[in-house]
Formats: structure tokens, C-alpha cells, sequence
């Protein structure tokens, strides 16, 4: 029997949502909520902010900056730096010309953005990636408004929270004040450079009227230096500073602020600067010392009080001995390190009202035979002693023949006769031997902070340095191998309180003292018996001269009693000076200002003892007769290249040009610069003018480059070297 059919009602199933769309929706109502919040808290910030903010008044009157007073070592102030304030204008009075320009090249939407600019933060995160990792500094994001709320309440360190503090403040100014207030502050306040803070500041100190009457090329000038006032100062710089504005000019064109006709009339190149006050040589220095305030203290308003290294009667001296001794159309440069690293003098420029450049700080030039002391330091650590027997005989290295001046080579010598007389072959042959990789490193190790070169010529000083880096390194020969650190702040107050004083790090050995020993050896008779002569002052003197092609550079660099001094001569287009070589006028410079600026210091023996022989050939001027010690012989970059002429060397009497070039028959005075020459240039005349061959049982090198160093520990230092 047939079962009868059953029906089921179903009902449809409703289809599911996937599980990754159901996530995704959570995940954008938790991403709106939390965006919702954020805006909360941010307008709760903002206007609490607000609230705080001071009236408008209250800011008018608020300092803009701090007033820093420079002590010399003796207490006596010799710089007061600091802000400097012009009459209050306000927004009306301001000239529309410089509103425009300001607004032109600082914020171009700042009449429409909220207090940030979404625009320029997108502009700055851009930059930020492409820069990512080139230590580049992020910028490109601050608006006016954010401009004005670093300079009133924050400071100029740069992080993240202190940008987004800046940022705040920023809303919070743009929704108590209005657009005209805030740009009112702001041309009021802000840094133009020269210690001049708001724009009538800038314009009684660069244009010597009140901005209350600016021009547009000079309100163009103005608004260029917000950027880098440093860097476009009119002072520092007058053709930065007018390049600056032709800038500012072409962003107001394009902004529509001005015509393409008034910024053609604008005339930049005509626009007349107020004279620069004098200011005297210890600027040099305090415009050296001054920026490293930045990293010692974290101080932005309070005065200060700075003490530093510097001495009076030093810089005095220093100042003479530079302005004396350097030939006509040439620049020279002076600095003195004591022996804790204590700046004494510095010297950048016979003049620093015609020329703030420092050449002793930023300048970089060949030092010629003077680098000769990382060679011999190499070589004195790799074993070598300074009465070891070597031969000064041609030698040819990867293609480079160096040749010594005399074109003679006087055969089997002393590594102390060959540094004193700045044999080249010899410098060449020990480079060769220690490798000049490790030469180089000696360089780096005392304190070259330029690039060294390692090509074969790098012995004879073709990598350039600055002074104060050399200086610092003869320093540290002279501190027994103990790095000098060179430093000119030794304390800083601020209210009476002490907020920074020196500390003297004497942990870092460079080498081994019986090595910084034998150099001294190897100094000091360069000043007693070779091209050094001219340094002498009647107590122990160690020292090195250098000079390069052509007379381009000299130099002299020295100590004696605890007190080291570096001095530097020649163009700072680097061309030629006639009859300048690093024995003649930086030697006498630095004979000049040690006699002063030790005079009143003990004399200090130095632990090893020279003989002085019987007589003695007049200094050579480096390589024997009065030629350079490096660039004679290789160009620039180290490449070899024919010699250049001898030029005629001009007695101190004789009469220059502006370019130091003599003027008339270029004769040489005969009692001061005429010496006879040998006729023939080797060891037995050596022998007689260092006096040896009166002198039978002084005993003498032997050992040839190369072979096992004999054990000659010097008097007072136990040789760590076991015998051998």
C-alpha cells in the first residue's frame, strides 16, 4: 500500500557575509572611533591651550632672546653679544612690501591654512622619506603661525615632541589672535641674524633707517635672511645676501604680491649697506668658541655668563707677530693650544674687519714638509730610531720620483738629519716602508679631521688641513703622546649658577711616550740645526716648517714650555707669494709671539737632550736651498710634474707689490739671504757643517731601512720593546 508523499515547507537561508569583510568593517568602525576621539582630544588640547595663551599685549612685551657676556681668562669681558630690538610696529605700519615678501617665501597659504599647513606637512613627510638616511635635516613643514609659537614659547632643539607641542600652540594662536596679530608678531620677533630680532631691528642694522620706510628690494633682502641668517647676513656675506633676495622677488612674482615690472625695477645690486662697526681680532675666536654653546647648554633664555681660554696679552701678541710678518697680498692665520687644549690665541686674518673668514678654523691648505710629522711618528713607532742610518739616493714609487731641491742626493744619512733638512726621498722611502695607509691613520689618529690621500706624494703634504687640526697634533706630541683636545669655554653661568664647566680627558695615549719622545728629538733639532732656525727664542723650541709649490703656503708649527703655536701664510686665492717658505715669515711669527707669550713661564727642558754642532748650514728654506718641499714635484693631486724655476726670494727690506711680488731687480739683500753653495752635496759636507767630524766619538746609525731596530731607550723612559 502506497505510503502517502509528505511535504516540507522550507525556508530560504540567508546568505552569510565572509568573515574577512566582517573584520575589515570592524576594523574601520574601530579606526573612525578612534579618529573621532583623537579630533576630541586634539580640540580639548587646542582650546585649553587657548585659555592659557597670554593677551596680545603680554606677548608684545615678551623677551626675545638672551644676553651673552664673553669673559677672557683673566675675567676681563670682551664681547657682549645679543639681542638687539628696534621700535615696535604695528601691523598698519608695517610697509605692505614687506608683509608680502614675508609671506611670499615663509607661507604662501597663510591666509587660508588653519595654523598648520596640511600642504607643506605633506611637502616636509615626502622630503623626509627621500632623505631618509643621508643625516639630512627634515624640514619644508612650519607655517608663520608655527614660526611665531617657536620663538615666543619653545625652543630651536629639533624632535618630535617639540613638534607637535608647536603645533598645538599654533592652532591655539590661530583661534585667539587674528591673521594680522600673528603676522604683527612675528615681522616683531623673529631672528634677522646680527643679533637683530623684528624687521626694524634688521633694517637700522643692515640698511642704518627704520623699517617703517623699506624699499622693496631691501624688504626683499630682509625676508630672505628668516632661511639662514648666518648664512645671508649682508655682513657675512653681501652677495649671498642680494642672491637671497632675487629669490624672494621671483616667489612674490609668482605669488602675484608684485608685477613682473616692480620686480625688475626692484634693483637689488644698487641697494646700499650700513658700515659694519670694528671689531678687533679676538672675534676670530669667539665666533670659533661661541657655537659650541649650542652643544654644551641647554639654556635659551636666561643671560649668560661665558669664561674662556682666551688670553689678552696672548691674542696681543699674536695679533702683532701675524699683521707684522706676513708679506704684502698675503693672509696669515696664528692659534696657540696650551697644554690641557686650552685655546691662548687664535688668529684667523690680518684683518677681521675687512675679512670675518677664519683662516685658522676653516681654511684648508697643503701643509708640505710639515705633515712630515705623521711620516717620522710612523716610522719611530714601526722601530725606527733618530740616529738610525738611511740613504738618501733616487727612489721611484708607482711612477713618482720625488727629487730633493739641491737635485743632489748626499747617500748614507740619519733619519734626524733627513727631518731636519726635509730630505724628500727619505720621507718617501719611509712612507714606502711603514705604508702610507698607516701614515695616514697616524694623521687621523692626532687629530686630521680632513680627508688624507694615501697616494705615494701624500708624505710630502699634498692632503690639505686646517691649522688648528695640525696645531693640535703637534700639541699632542708635545702632552708625552697624550691626545690635546682644543676647547675655549672652561665655564658658563647663568643667574650665579654654574651650568657647564670643563672637563680635561687625559686617558686617550696616542703613543707610546718613548715614541712622542723621539720625535721631540727629531723637532727640536729641525729648530736648532735646520730649516727651522728662525723660530729660536733663547729656550727649548721643537717645531716643523712646510711650505708648498710655488710658495703657495707657509708654515710653522711648534712648542716650547707647555705652550704650542701653529702659524699659516699665504693668499686665499692660493697664488703664489713671492720669498715665502715655512722658515722665513711664519717662523719668524711664531718666534715673535712665543717670545712674548711664554716669557713669563719656567723654561721646560725637554727629556731628550740635542748636541748642537759646532756650525751649521743656514736654514734651506725645506728641501736645502730655498725651494718647496711637496708641490715642486707632484700637482695637486698627487701626480708627478716638471719643476717649477726657482723664484728670487726678497730680502725683508726690499719692496713689494700688493700680490707680494718684488718690485725692481728682485736682488737679495747679501748679508741676510747670500750663502755659498757646496760643490758637492754628500756626507763628508754634511758631516762638517753639523759639526760631526769634530766630534770622532759620537756614535752613529748604521742600520739600513728595513733591518731589525737596535734598542736605544731614551733618558728617562723605560722601552717596553723587549731586547733583541
Amino acid at each position: 500500500m502506497a505510503r502517502p508523499s509528505q511535504t516540507r515547507s522550507r525556508t530560504p537561508a540567508r546568505p552569510t557575509k565572509p568573515l574577512w569583510r566582517r573584520r575589515l568593517v570592524l576594523l574601520i568602525q574601530i579606526g573612525v572611533g578612534l579618529a573621532v576621539l583623537a579630533f576630541a582630544a586634539m580640540a580639548i588640547t587646542v582650546y585649553v591651550t587657548r585659555a592659557q595663551l597670554p593677551s596680545f599685549d603680554q606677548l608684545k612685551s615678551s623677551p626675545n632672546g638672551q644676553m651673552i657676556r664673553v669673559h677672557a681668562a683673566d675675567g676681563t669681558v670682551i664681547v657682549s653679544l645679543g639681542p638687539s630690538y628696534g621700535d615696535w610696529l604695528t601691523y598698519d605700519h608695517i610697509p605692505a612690501v614687506m608683509r608680502e615678501a614675508m609671506i611670499s617665501v615663509e607661507d604662501r597659504r597663510f591666509r587660508s591654512h588653519i595654523g598648520v599647513d596640511p600642504v607643506g606637512m605633506a611637502r616636509a613627510i615626502k622630503l623626509g622619506i627621500a632623505n631618509r638616511g643621508t643625516g639630512r635635516r627634515q624640514q619644508g613643514a612650519s607655517t608663520i603661525t608655527q614660526q611665531v609659537a617657536r620663538t615666543i614659547f619653545l625652543s630651536n632643539k629639533y624632535d618630535l615632541g617639540r613638534k607637535l607641542h608647536e603645533a598645538f600652540l599654533a592652532l591655539a594662536l590661530e583661534r585667539k589672535f587674528s591673521k594680522d596679530e600673528i603676522l604683527e608678531l612675528y615681522l616683531n620677533k623673529v631672528y634677522f641674524g646680527g643679533g637683530a630680532y623684528g624687521i626694524d631691528a634688521a633694517s637700522r642694522k643692515f640698511f642704518g633707517h627704520g623699517a617703517d620706510h623699506l624699499s622693496l628690494a631691501e624688504a626683499a633682502i630682509i625676508a630672505g635672511l628668516v632661511k639662514a641668517p648666518s648664512v645671508y647676513s649682508p655682513t657675512a656675506d653681501e652677495t649671498a645676501a642680494k642672491d637671497r633676495a632675487g629669490v624672494v622677488l621671483s616667489l612674490m612674482e609668482e605669488t602675484g604680491a608684485i608685477t613682473p615690472g616692480e620686480a625688475a625695477d626692484a634693483d637689488i645690486q644698487n641697494v646700499k649697506f650700513a658700515p659694519e662697526p670694528k671689531q678687533n681680532s679676538v672675534r676670530y675666536f669667539t665666533d670659533w668658541a661661541l657655537p659650541q654653546l649650542a652643544t654644551l647648554i641647554d639654556e635659551p633664555t636666561r643671560p649668560l655668563e661665558v669664561w674662556t681660554t682666551l688670553d689678552l696679552n696672548m691674542q696681543r701678541a699674536a695679533d702683532t707677530a701675524v699683521r707684522t710678518n706676513a708679506p704684502a697680498g698675503a693672509q696669515g692665520a696664528l692659534v696657540a693650544i696650551d697644554r690641557d687644549g686650552a685655546v691662548r690665541a687664535m688668529v684667523g686674518g690680518k684683518d677681521y674687519v675687512s675679512s670675518i673668514y677664519n683662516r685658522a678654523t676653516t681654511a684648508v691648505r697643503q701643509p708640505g714638509s710639515a705633515f712630515k710629522l705623521f711620516v717620522y711618528l710612523a716610522a719611530l713607532e714601526a722601530g725606527h730610531k733618530p740616529d738610525d742610518s738611511i740613504v738618501d739616493e733616487p727612489i721611484t714609487i708607482d711612477g713618482w720620483s720625488p727629487r730633493n731641491d739641491a737635485r743632489h742626493n748626499i747617500g748614507q744619512t740619519t733619519l734626524r738629519t733627513a727631518f731636519a733638512y726635509s730630505i724628500n726621498t727619505v720621507a718617501a722611502k719611509l712612507g714606502q716602508e711603514v705604508g702610507f695607509g698607516t701614515v695616514a691613520d697616524m694623521a687621523r689618529r692626532f687629530g686630521i679631521t680632513t680627508p688624507v690621500n694615501t697616494h705615494p706624494s701624500m708624505v710630502l703634504g699634498t692632503s690639505e688641513v686646517h691649522l688648528l687640526d695640525l696645531t693640535r697634533a703637534f700639541a699632542s706630541v708635545a702632552n708625552k703622546g697624550v691626545a690635546v683636545t682644543p676647547y675655549g669655554i672652561t665655564k658658563v653661568t647663568a643667574g650665579g649658577e654654574v651650568i657647564y664647566t670643563q672637563q680635561i680627558d687625559t686617558s686617550h695615549v696616542l703613543v707610546a711616550p718613548y715614541v712622542a719622545a723621539e720625535m721631540t728629538d727629531l723637532l727640536q733639532t729641525t729648530v736648532n740645526t735646520g730649516t727651522g732656525k728662525a723660530a729660536q727664542i733663547g729656550r727649548p723650541v721643537a717645531g716643523k716648517t712646510g711650505t708648498t709649490s710655488s710658495s703657495k703656503d707657509g708654515w710653522f708649527v711648534g712648542f716650547s714650555s707647555g705652550l704650542t703655536t701653529g702659524v699659516w701664510m699665504g693668499r686665499d686665492d692660493a697664488k703664489p707669494v713671492a720669498g715665502l717658505h715655512g722658515g722665513t715669515a711664519p717662523a719668524r711669527a711664531f718666534h715673535d709671539f712665543m717670545a712674548v707669550a711664554v716669557a713669563n713661564r719656567p723654561v721646560e727642558q725637554f727629556d731628550t737632550q740635542v748636541t748642537l754642532p759646532d756650525m751649521s748650514i743656514e736654514p734651506d728654506e725645506e728641501s736645502y736651498y730655498g725651494q718647496p718641499d711637496n708641490g715642486v714635484f707632484v700637482d695637486d693631486d698627487g701626480n708627478p710634474v716638471q719643476p717649477e724655476a726657482p723664484q728670487p726670494r726678497p730680502s725683508r727690506d726690499q719692496r713689494v707689490d700688493a700680490d707680494g711680488n718684488p718690485i725692481g731687480d728682485g736682488a737679495v739683500t747679501p748679508d741676510e739671504d747670500a750663502q755659498p753653495r757646496p760643490e758637492k752635496l754628500d756626507q763628508q759636507w754634511m758631516d762638517h757643517v753639523l759639526g760631526r767630524d769634530q766630534q770622532p766619538n759620537r756614535p752613529r746609525g748604521d742600520r739600513p731601512v728595513g733591518a731589525p731596530p737596535p734598542v736605544r731607550p731614551q733618558p728617562g723612559y723605560a722601552d717596553p720593546r723587549p731586547n733583541q
